[in-house]
């Protein structure tokens, strides 16, 4: 489903694009992309149907710049995070690229950022260490994986 609207409205973050047909409509949580005058490509997330041939979408980037009548496309899946070994100790924006100065890790696929729990009986009831790497914190003080930690404080 890779169909291409137009966009209608811009009011701060939130985008409204117009599709050609009722039919074409992307579904909620879908991800689409506009490409601004200076080449930069902006994520948008479709959040509701408006009625008629038009959603309404939050941006996941800076939208200055962007102007009524930019197309727009539909991508047909949601933001997809990359997976595997490759991401481990990196970091990544919200639409999964990586910020941290090293290139983008090989990921053979990826997970949708809006997903199901995983079911009751796949949960681990056995109580882990969560290693944090900092050597006096996992000697000292270790700390129990899925708890509420403070490790590192504001002003008091």
């Amino acid at each position: 489903m890779a169909n291409s609207g137009k966009i209608t409205q811009v009011i701060g973050p939130v985008v409204d694009v117009s599709f050609a047909g009722e039919g074409d409509l992307p579904n909620i949580f879908d991800a689409l992309e506009v490409t601004k005058d200076n080449g930069q490509v902006v994520m948008l997330e479709c959040q509701q149907h408006l009625g008629e041939d038009r959603v309404r979408t939050i941006a996941m980037d800076s939208t200055e710049g962007l102007t009524r009548g930019a197309a727009v496309r539909s991508l047909g899946h949601a933001i997809t995070m990359p997976t595997g070994d490759g991401v481990k100790g990196r970091l990544f924006n919200v639409i999964g690229q990586a910020i941290d100065g090293i290139p983008q890790p090989v990921s053979t696929g990826g997970l949708p950022i809006h997903r199901n729990a995983p079911a009751f009986e796949d949960l681990a009831t056995s109580s882990e260490v969560f290693f944090t790497g900092i050597k006096v914190i996992d000697l000292l003080a270790p700390y129990v994986k899925g708890g509420k930690i403070g490790l590192f404080g504001g002003p008091a």
